[in-house]
């Protein structure tokens, strides 16, 4: 029975939030506050990228800088080979040579495809910074509109709809204060005048009893 309750429990809760997610989703602000929420996701995305890309051209520069220093060290050695009449040193100086100075000239134009990649990545996640920056301009100002726009309805109700209500209150018990001291005043008066009767007809006969002595 236990489980029973939990599981009806447990799908009304369902039910509710169901409900209430559906209703989230068709308020404008809410659904564009997620549009932004994803919109900033992106672009943080895009920053990692970035930063990454920025971390590969400086390795392609270094390797670049590596392989042409190899080049030259090598092209010196293959010219002191030479001049020594060594010539296995010499071939293999020369031989590495054109292997650093091959890895340099494809290393330089990594690095020159990079840098391009890199200032088209930064010229559109700037444009990005900015299309997200201006969304959440308007959505300030949408909210702003709405902020209005339900200050004014809440007092247009209070100010047409609602104030006759608080007045015909008013009124009703204005009536029900009138009709209590008109009781009041009535039910003192039929006092007072019962009183004075009495007190009347006490005097009446009195005079009467003294004028039969």
């Amino acid at each position: 029975m236990a489980n029973l309750f939990t599981r009806i429990k447990d799908s009304i809760t369902a039910d509710l939030h169901e409900v209430l997610d559906q209703k989230e989703q068709k308020n404008p602000i809410v659904m564009l506050n997620q549009y932004l929420r994803e919109s900033e996701r992106e672009t943080e995305r895009v920053r990692k990228l970035v930063e990454r890309q920025y971390r590969l051209k400086d390795e392609f520069t270094r390797e670049f800088q590596k392989a042409q220093d190899m080049a030259d060290k090598r092209r010196h050695q293959a010219g002191v080979a030479e001049k020594a009449g060594e010539a296995s040193m010499y071939e293999f100086a020369l031989k590495e040579q054109q292997e650093y100075e091959g890895r340099a000239e494809r290393l330089k134009a990594s690095r020159t495809e990079s840098m391009e990649q890199l200032e088209a990545l930064e010229q559109k996640y700037e444009e990005m910074k900015h299309k997200l920056k201006n969304m959440h301009l308007k959505r300030m100002e949408l909210m702003g509109r709405e902020n209005i726009a339900r200050a004014h309805h809440q007092m247009n109700w209070v100010i047409e709809e609602a104030s006759d209500k608080p007045y015909s209150r008013f009124n009703e018990l204005d009536r029900y204060i009138e009709d209590l001291e008109y009781k009041v005043n009535s039910s003192y008066y039929h006092n007072t005048f019962d009183s004075k009767m009495d007190e009347l007809e006490k005097n009446i006969r009195s005079q009467e009893e003294i004028s039969a002595k």
